[in-house]
């Protein structure tokens, strides 16, 4: 039996009963008045996910596909006899054990030579149906240069598959594959990529390390994610898990459309840590219907060669809002843009209505663009916007842009210092010593203080500054005078036009302290 702990009795009984009566109301009123302050107060909201994502999963993964590609390549013998000295003792010892073991010889053609084994390699990836009559479409990287392919429908059926296109800046491919007779294909949708905010819900579905069919949930991380992967990086960043294998499955939104092919991930151990990378939908689509209709990709072209722009190169340029839009440091002497009157010097703000935020903003925007469109092109020119009508061409793999042929008066010799440099007019042992072509024109770095800003920002002796603060100079007198003009009219940096020895040129920004 266990002891019952008893209350103290106080006399008469009821003598303790009205104050503990007492103590209970006064303790409901305060419980009930801190209910009442909690329900005025705002309730913080809980982020909360789809109850299930298994009815999206069920809707969309029929159209979701395996692809194995595989490479076949002739190659000799997987083993090399030994070499040994010709007329040797060895010499027959080693060539009857390498015919006996295949290694050489054995129904390789005769006269020796080694037979053609067959070598393959296999890779498999991910890919979507995009269209019931047989269209697939997957990465670029997954297929490569297979001479086999295969894709692989959710319930096991292989289907023999033929290259429509593919696009490695972009890293896209279709596909096409004849649908079976009693099996229909099942497609999905694009969806827009430019709705997808940081925060939404996205659904990964592909064949990660060969499993097939399976599906991984996350959000939207970022968008517009560049990973210098191509000239036209602008990437969806998500934590759906996404390994070896999802290549070239889709990413979907919550409506079953695919806003995202996954294309990469971020990881130090080989395997998803919740950075992976997907071409945005509205950067692919334009891309595949070329691919569907042309089996290639025709791309729009401007013709020029850009930079970015930072503060100070915003600065020197007496770019009103700051840092932003596409620096011209080159134009093709027969691009579009060199007939459109574009100049090395214009900043680039808007192309086609679209506004150029960053220099990186501006390839993907070109290249969106038909080719032949006309276009108009605004850029600031000396501080003044002016608008120009450019008709694109068309963008080849094998064009190498030309930069602008910017022929100066001859120089004198005189050396100058300036800003951190030691300044020298062009001549002919100059030009022998540092290799300088003779299509480059200005006047040439001798000599850089490591201490300088010039030495900051990368100068360096050889090179040769054609233009200070967008004129041309030849004399390094018109450089000091050039610097001097600025210093007076208040301005805190310079913009030099800086050509290297073999006439590529760029932008650097100096400061005037």
């Amino acid at each position: 039996m266990h002891p019952v702990a008893s209350a103290p009795v106080a006399p008469f009984g009821r003598a303790t009963a009205q104050p503990r009566s007492r103590a209970r109301a006064l303790m409901a009123s305060i419980l009930i008045g801190a209910s009442l302050a909690a329900a005025a107060l705002p309730v913080p909201a809980l982020a909360k996910g789809p109850a299930s994502l298994a009815d999206l999963a069920e809707q969309v993964t029929d159209a979701v596909v395996n692809i194995s590609a595989s490479t076949t390549v002739e190659a000799r013998g997987g083993r090399a006899m030994p070499q040994v000295p010709p007329g040797t003792p060895f010499e027959d010892l080693f060539e009857e054990f390498f015919n006996r073991r295949g290694g050489r010889g054995g129904g390789g053609g005769g006269d020796g030579e080694a037979p053609r084994a067959q070598r393959k390699s296999n890779s498999l990836g991910s890919g979507f149906i995009i269209d019931a009559a047989g269209l697939v479409v997957t990465n670029n990287h997954v297929i490569g240069d297979a001479n086999d392919i295969q894709v692989i429908l959710h319930d096991g059926t292989k289907l023999k598959a033929e290259i429509v296109g593919k696009d490695s800046k972009i890293d896209l491919a279709v596909l096409r594959v004849k649908p079976p007779a009693d099996h229909p294909l099942k497609a999905v949708p694009f969806g827009d990529s430019d709705k997808m905010r940081p925060g939404d819900w996205v659904i990964a579905i592909g064949n990660p390390f060969g499993l097939g069919g399976s599906v991984s949930a996350g959000i939207v991380s970022a968008r517009g994610r560049n990973i210098e992967s191509g000239p036209y990086d602008n990437y969806i960043q998500t934590d759906a898990a996404i390994n070896k294998g999802n290549s070239g499955g889709p990413l979907f939104n919550m409506d079953g459309e695919v806003i995202g092919i996954n294309t990469a991930i971020l990881s130090p151990t080989g395997g998803s840590v919740g950075i992976g990378f997907a071409v945005p939908s509205g950067t692919a689509k334009p891309v595949i219907d070329q691919l569907r209709d042309f089996g290639e990709v025709r791309r729009g072209w401007l013709g020029v060669r850009i930079q970015n722009v930072d503060d100070t190169t915003a600065e020197a340029l007496n770019l009103k809002g700051g840092a932003r839009g596409a620096l011209v440091a080159g134009v093709d002497e027969k691009g579009p843009a060199k007939t459109a009157g574009i100049e090395v010097g214009d900043v680039i703000l808007k192309f086609n209505g679209a506004p150029v935020k960053a220099s990186g903003d501006l390839p993907r925007i070109v290249a969106s663009t038909p080719v032949g469109q006309k276009v108009d092109v605004v850029v600031v020119r000396k501080g003044e916007e002016v608008t120009k009508p450019v008709t694109l061409g068309r963008l080849e793999d094998s064009d190498k842009p030309q930069l602008a042929n910017l022929r100066q008066p001859e120089p004198e010799s005189a050396t100058r210092q300036a800003l951190g440099l030691n300044l020298s007019g062009m001549t002919d042992e100059l030009r022998k010593k540092f290799s300088i072509k003779d299509t480059v024109k200005g006047v040439v770095v001798t000599r850089v203080d490591p201490n300088s800003t010039a030495a900051d920002k990368r100068i360096q002796p050889g090179e040769v500054i054609v233009e200070v603060g967008q004129e041309a100079v030849s004399t390094p007198a018109e450089v000091t005078k050039r610097i001097d003009a600025l210093k007076k009219d208040g301005r805190k940096s310079v913009l030099l036009l800086v050509a290297s020895a073999t006439g590529d040129v760029r932008f650097v920004a100096v400061g005037l302290d």
